[in-house]
């Protein structure tokens, strides 16, 4: 038994193959449950949410990256206990096969743990979203996703750079130095990404709108949706999902109809010149009766013109910000409907029904 133990095959003995094979079943069989334990300490770490459904959203993030980050250490160590077989050593582009594998490990490592450390931002992201959601104001939950986004893309860039040290052998100090170089040049060629980069910032802190928030821009009228860090996306009112630059949205004039303080209606009536001026001060008090409450919160009523064609009067009325636009165009064709009926009652007629028409030989 000892000797077949201490056959030697590819420059390692059946022994250490054994340990490696029993070193590897362990951690598949047991990479959940300490993953799992793993998982639990990361959490206190983090901090707690106070809810089992946080903890349990934790462990469905970081559970599955855990393990195969956990394989791959073990893996690692324990094939690095075994000999690399002379048979399979070969050179390609002045690259050994050892150099290439244990780059290829070592990339394959890194980017698991950068994997980790993105689902660990993913949940840090979720308990903020949640306390955020139990206040009234929107800007927390979009400096959430902006910040998310942004120490995503720090975590994938030092990944990178962790990939080109471990992978490749590269000096990062250096080559920081180098691409300082470059960054220059980029930040020419990418300006305009530059200035969306730093106009995003600007939409943060200044807080000119928040997500759910209505604005007209540009021609468009939409609900915010998500401010990136390129560009804020718009549901417009025909259902159509467009992309401004957030450049756009800080150099354009943009009204954030959700901060407005009223709803405001206009109408516009012109009657026929035959009407005296008792039916029209008449008319135009029953009229302010009329737009009155509980339709409005204020109204104006005025004769506002009159000339060779016809009296005009001139209606505007205003209601709550916060009410619907259902109900806001229900009540609109409501008091249109009763302006008529006082026409009608007072036998007044409106200009287009009276026009004559006079040919001249």
């Amino acid at each position: 038994m000892d000797k077949i133990l201490q056959r030697v095959v590819l420059s390692n003995t059946v022994e250490n193959y054994l340990y490696l094979a029993l070193a590897l079943l362990l951690i598949i069989l047991l990479k959940r449950i300490i993953s799992k334990f793993v998982a639990y300490r990361l959490f206190a770490l983090v901090g707690k949410a106070g809810k089992n459904l946080a903890r349990e959203s934790f462990l469905n993030l970081v559970v599955q990256p855990l393990d195969l980050f956990l394989v791959l250490m073990i893996g690692m160590v324990a094939f690095d206990r075994l000999n690399f077989p002379d048979a399979l050593n070969f050179t390609v582009f002045h690259i050994s096969s050892t150099q290439l594998i244990n780059s290829i490990a070592n990339g394959i490592l890194v980017i698991a743990f950068i994997w980790l450390c993105l689902r660990v931002i993913d949940f840090i992201a979720m308990i903020l979203e949640e306390k955020a959601n139990l206040t009234i104001d929107q800007n927390d939950n979009q400096l959430i996703l902006f910040f998310k986004d942004f120490f995503k893309a720090i975590v994938v860039i030092i990944g990178i750079l962790l990939i080109l040290r471990y992978s490749f052998n590269k000096d990062i100090g250096n080559l920081l130095t180098g691409l300082s170089i470059v960054g220059a040049a980029l930040a020419l060629a990418t300006r305009e990404s530059l200035e969306n980069l730093i106009a995003s910032f600007i939409i943060f802190f200044d807080k000119p709108f928040a997500i759910g928030d209505l604005v007209k821009v540009n021609g468009f009228t939409g609900t915010i949706e998500r401010i990136g860090l390129r560009s804020t996306r718009i549901r417009t009112q025909e259902k159509t999902y467009i992309s401004v630059p957030n450049k756009q949205m800080v150099d354009t004039i943009i009204d954030n109809i959700s901060l407005r303080t009223q709803r405001k209606a206009e109408l516009k009536l012109e009657i026929s010149l035959g009407a005296t001026a008792d039916q029209l001060k008449k008319l135009i008090d029953e009229i302010e009766q009329l737009v009155g409450a509980p339709f409005s919160q204020d109204s104006l009523v005025n004769l506002t013109d009159t000339g060779r064609n016809a009296h005009i009067i001139s209606i505007e009325y205003y209601t709550a910000a916060e009410q619907t636009i259902e109900s806001f165009l229900k009540d609109k064709q409501q008091i249109t409907l009763n302006i008529i009926e006082l026409l009608e009652t007072n036998q007044l007629k409106l200009a287009a029904s009276g026009t004559d028409i006079t040919l001249h030989q």
